[in-house]
């Protein structure tokens, strides 16, 4: 590939850049790394359920160090993407936004998500209405999204495509109490392999930030039902091993623009 231009505001060029979860933890951390990235031009949509924080984000991120001064529109979208109705209003968001967003690069990246009832064992979990309301917003969501964006942005001449599923370790291995959680994230990770596959001019990742210090990380170390998994999640807290939002997400920053990584794989924060 061809070196990109070199460090400054704006090095990416005209983009479409779409972003879930945005309003706190990992998504608001890499917004504040996208927008100074983005040319003159750019279009960023941040999506989450949180009206109040997104709008202050994006206010930020409009005026002053994050990319204001490049001619940056931000868009916001609140909207509950578990729902049917919000899911919806997203999917008409991009379907607006997308096609008049500048030819040269689309990047989307999937990032809400949410643990579910983790206090509860596997035969807890018995009502349909719960389990399928998580699938909704975790797995359904990032699906539909995906498929929308593509498709609104198409396929355009000397452009790049390149979609981020924010994976997680619980993708590949098994947590007690974290059913819901590990199935949803290992759904996720092959449904984005299958687009690797289907379309290969896509560029798609499976990005696993590791223990980041949040507040699903809260609920993690008080609220998992398993007391060895509540003391394992408290003594990475404790012994500082929980990693900082800004810091996993500038290692995907990298990744996106080093651009070496096989389409498709799931990438480790502790792999780079």
């Amino acid at each position: 590939p061809e070196p990109g231009p070199g460090p400054g505001p704006g090095r990416w060029g005209p983009a479409a850049c779409v972003l879930t979860g945005a309003s706190r933890g990992f998504g608001r951390s890499l917004a504040r790394l996208l927008a100074p990235r983005l040319g003159e031009g750019s279009v960023l949509l941040l999506l989450a359920r949180s009206a109040a924080p997104l709008a202050e984000l994006a206010a930020e991120l409009r005026g002053g160090d994050g990319g204001g001064g490049t001619g940056l529109r931000v868009e916001c979208v609140a909207a509950d993407l578990g729902c049917e109705q919000g899911l919806r209003r997203a999917a008409a968001a991009l379907r607006e936004v997308l096609p008049a967003a500048p030819p040269g690069r689309l990047l989307l990246v999937n990032n809400a998500g949410s643990l579910g009832d983790i206090s509860k064992s596997f035969l807890d979990l018995t009502e349909p209405d719960e389990i399928n309301s998580y699938f909704a917003f975790n797995v359904t969501s990032a699906l539909c999204l995906t498929s929308t964006a593509l498709q609104a942005f198409g396929k355009r001449p000397c452009s790049s495509r390149t979609v981020v599923n924010i994976s997680s370790l619980c993708a590949v291995k098994p947590f007690k109490n974290w059913a819901l959680y590990c199935s949803g994230k290992a759904s996720r990770d092959m449904m984005f392999q299958v687009l690797a596959l289907e379309e290969p001019d896509v560029r798609v990742l499976n990005y696993a930030p590791g223990p980041l210090d949040t507040d699903m990380q809260l609920l993690a170390r008080t609220k998992t039902r398993d007391p060895e998994m509540r003391q394992y999640f408290q003594s990475l807290q404790e012994s500082g091993q929980l990693i900082d939002c800004t810091v996993s997400a500038q290692k995907l920053v990298n990744l996106l623009e080093e651009d070496t990584f096989c389409s498709g794989a799931h990438v480790d924060f502790y792999d780079i």
